[in-house]
């Protein structure tokens, strides 16, 4: 065998890298979990006995954390490409930070919608509010994920292993956040919007 013919056999037969290859898998499926529960809460709704309720206004500084967390992630990125690894580890920190105040502030509204007797199961609960548990609840697991994801990514740039000649990682967990950020802003205004 010709030398060029083996290095030929050592590329996916997709051109993509099989750890970006899974993650797109990833992305597709957790999209079409979503919609799937998107079109359930649109039908449910349309079927009656629907508890109107207002969503506390504090999803809104959520929203803020998770765009300012994705930017700071680009930055993370943009950093990588230039070999800036002080940069690189100070965004992934700064980005994990907004990760977890982002979870905290979810937790602290599901306070308030207990609060406002909107409950996700039991005798005092309304398919509403299950739906909007489920579908926050399942988000917020998703970004435990992400969390997860960018304690790796940080870890190996103290490994020197994330620079611009070892790109896929951190490029990998930036589609990943951009992704889950796109899509709490979808579950933000769907709620919005349908509430």
């Amino acid at each position: 065998m010709h030398s060029s013919e083996a290095l030929n056999t050592k590329q996916p037969a997709t051109g993509i890298h099989p750890t970006r290859f899974l993650l797109i898998l990833m992305i597709v499926s957790i999209f079409m979990m979503f919609a799937g529960l998107s079109s359930g809460y649109i039908v449910r709704r349309n079927e009656g006995n629907w508890l109107e309720f207002d969503l506390p206004a504090g999803f809104i500084y959520t929203t803020l954390l998770i765009v300012v967390s994705s930017i700071t992630l680009q930055w993370a990125w943009l950093a990588a490409r230039k070999d800036n690894l002080a940069q690189v580890r100070t965004a992934l920190v700064v980005t994990f930070a907004l990760g977890v105040a982002f979870l905290v502030g979810q937790w602290l509204l599901w306070g308030q919608l207990v609060e406002q007797r909107v409950f996700f199961g039991g005798t005092d609960a309304n398919p509403s509010g299950s739906f909007l548990y489920v579908l926050v609840g399942l988000h917020g697991f998703h970004i435990i994920t992400g969390l997860i994801f960018l304690i790796k990514v940080l870890r190996k740039s103290f490994q020197y292993q994330v620079h611009s000649r070892q790109m896929l990682s951190i490029g990998n967990v930036t589609i990943y956040w951009h992704f889950l950020g796109a899509l709490w802003l979808y579950l933000y205004l769907f709620l919005l919007l349908n509430h």
